[in-house]
């Protein structure tokens, strides 16, 4: 067979939403429909208990696709589930159930629980109940039930339990206050900004250029760092292969086929004239003319923007053709680039402004051609070794080894040492498929066609292990010689930072060193292009005036804190801070009061787990 490259608790619920975990039911219904979850039956029907609540093997099985599912959508593409459980994933489902079935135990021996109406109101607002009028559905109720192996008691009393633990999740969450002292000292911190001025040194602010090593400077430094001079242990492997840039040449092309994509692409090749424009539509004709006659008064198109409350970007319609402009195509094609012209748009009259030109492009057949008939080769040499790709595994298979494969099927053979991890010099170690299966293969694997990303295909075996061994002098003394010079570029450049910070402490002003850049204010979060990111963190330590050396990697660089600028006491800006942290810190208390509860709550009622009925689920799940 081909291998092809696509091979805790749970947070409280805030205020406002206690229908949260009912809801969270509805959306479990709706979505495990598609992964056929249903009664695991068998002899084991739980997975353990917490206090007086069972832990059924359906409720865990469910809990783990969800989560499967969750992180499925947080990666745009299905994760199958013995890799979501290779990620923990079965672990995380767990720690939900057990949190949400100690809240369950601890509202049971509370007493709290809510009535048959509250249930029925609940179950009637799920959309998956609901029929084609969007009224609850008993039919579909029961279909959807009986689907997921769920009786409508045992259903409708998941429900009650799930909005009495809401309750109690809102009880014990709910109403707290951030603290305003806290509030303030973090205020006060985020909302700090500073200024700075920096020189950043490189070889052109030495006083005298790095001199040509000599060969005893190269070979100490060989010896000194000869681990940055050391092949790496490798994977000596033999391959197969067969790319389509192998044989698309020896493909044959059919003119009308060329002549084909080339009529069905012609958008590509013929590009008409276009223009960048800006679009400001009004509701009437009389608003549009009124408009006009005050840009013409001297108003500016962009204040009469701001004027409709709008913002540059709403308004702005990128590069567009004559045809994309309807009936407004011909005055605004006419107008000069800077100019503003009125005409009817498809939303009604409005006033356009020329903001650039765009030539037209065009590429004839005939230039086209020679492109157009590789990528017909290419398809056609793809879709040539996509029929081989059965045959060479038949004949690996069957013993043929991977010289006389290659003989056979016009393959290319050779080796390459490829060390796991890495991404070599060879072609072949470009592609991500080869280098998984170059990663994977060991000594007594039967060699097997690999697809890969480009339609090619190899066969690959493991030959030896090749241990890590130094470069020979002579072989890597280009390469000694460059990291040599970086190093005392960089030792050179850390000197003259030194140097210069003590005459600016002496006095000097930092325009007579180099050039300086300016950053008048900057918040802590703030980003210094070309500056590594320990630069900010550093700025934030320093005290007005003071100097510092600031290295990091090639970065050598002399900085002066110029201003600190305290928070602002008040305005919207500081309001709008104030309330956002306020906000996290209630939800960050919030959240620890509720862990610390279903700690507690989960101790008091004794935790009991069944791993074997655990290991068996998920074995079943996948």
């Amino acid at each position: 067979m081909a291998k092809t490259t696509d091979d805790e608790a749970k947070k409280p619920v805030s205020r406002g939403q206690k229908t949260a975990a009912w809801l969270m039911t509805g959306m479990l219904i709706l979505g495990l429909g598609g992964f056929g979850v249903t009664n695991f039956g068998g002899n084991v029907s739980s997975i353990g208990s917490v206090g007086d609540i069972t832990l059924s093997v359906d409720d865990y099985a469910r809990a783990v696709r969800q989560e499967v599912a969750a992180f499925s959508a947080q990666l745009g593409s299905q994760v199958p589930v013995s890799e979501a459980i290779g990620f923990g994933l079965d672990r995380k489902a767990l720690q939900g159930l057990v949190t949400r079935a100690a809240l369950d135990d601890a509202a049971l021996k509370m007493g709290l629980s809510v009535g048959d109406q509250t249930v029925a109101a609940e179950v009637l607002k799920i959309s998956a109940f609901q029929g084609t009028s969007g009224t609850f559905d008993r039919a579909a109720y029961r279909q959807v039930l009986q689907r997921e192996g769920l009786t409508e008691a045992a259903f409708e009393e998941s429900v009650r339990r799930d909005v009495a633990r809401s309750l109690l999740q809102g009880a014990v969450a709910g109403g707290f206050a951030a603290p305003e002292a806290l509030t303030e000292t973090l205020y006060k911190w985020i909302a700090e900004r500073r200024g700075f001025a920096m020189i950043r040194l490189t070889e052109a602010d030495l006083a005298a250029p790095v001199p040509a090593p000599t060969d005893d400077q190269l070979k100490a430094y060989y010896d000194a760092n000869i681990a940055a001079f050391t092949h790496p242990e490798a994977k000596r492997i033999a391959y197969a292969a067969l790319l389509p840039e192998m044989i698309a040449k020896d493909q044959p092309v059919d003119e009308a086929a060329v002549r084909k994509m080339y009529d069905q692409r012609i958008s590509e090749f013929v590009v008409p004239e276009r223009r960048l424009v800006e679009r400001l539509v009004y509701p009437d004709q009389a608003a549009a003319d009124a408009a006009k006659a005050k840009l013409d008064g001297g108003a500016t198109f962009d204040s009469l923007v701001a004027e409709r409350g709008l913002t540059m970007d709403a308004v702005d319609m990128g590069d567009v053709s004559k045809a994309d402009l309807g009936a407004a195509g011909d005055a605004v094609f006419a107008a000069a680039v800077g100019s503003v012209v009125p005409a009817t748009s498809d939303l009604g009259p409005a006033l356009f402004r020329v903001n650039g030109l765009l030539d037209g492009e065009e590429t004839s057949f005939d230039e086209a051609r020679d492109g157009l008939s590789e990528e017909l080769r290419m398809d056609a040499a793809r879709r040539a070794i996509s029929d081989k790709v059965e045959e060479i595994d038949d004949l690996l298979a069957g013993g043929t080894s991977l010289e006389d494969l290659a003989r056979e099927k016009g393959m290319e053979y050779s080796t390459l040492d490829h060390v796991v991890g890495q991404q070599g010099e060879a072609p072949l170690e470009g592609y991500q498929a080869f280098r998984a299966a170059a990663d994977k293969v060991k000594d007594g694997d039967f060699a097997e066609a690999v697809v890969l990303e480009d339609g090619g295909v190899v066969a690959l075996e493991f030959l030896e292990t090749v241990p890590a061994a130094p470069i020979p002098f002579d072989e890597a003394k280009e390469k000694v010689a460059e990291s040599w010079r970086e190093a005392e570029v960089k030792k050179a450049l850390s000197a003259q930072a030194i140097a210069f910070k003590a005459a600016v402490e002496s006095g000097a002003s930092l325009g007579s060193l180099g050039i300086v850049d300016q950053t008048p204010e900057i918040s802590r979060d703030g980003f210094v292009e070309g500056a590594p990111q320990s630069l900010l963190p550093a700025v934030f330590t320093m005290a007005e005036g003071e100097v510092r050396v600031i290295e990091e990697g090639d970065f050598i660089a002399l900085l002066r804190l110029e201003t600190v600028k305290p928070a602002e006491a008040t305005g919207e800006e500081a309001d709008a801070l104030r309330a956002a942290l306020r906000a996290q810190i209630e939800q960050a208390i919030s959240q620890d009061a509720f862990a610390a509860f279903a700690t507690a709550v989960s101790a008091e009622a004794g935790i009991t787990l069944d791993q074997t009925a655990i290991n068996a689920v998920n074995a079943r799940l996948q």
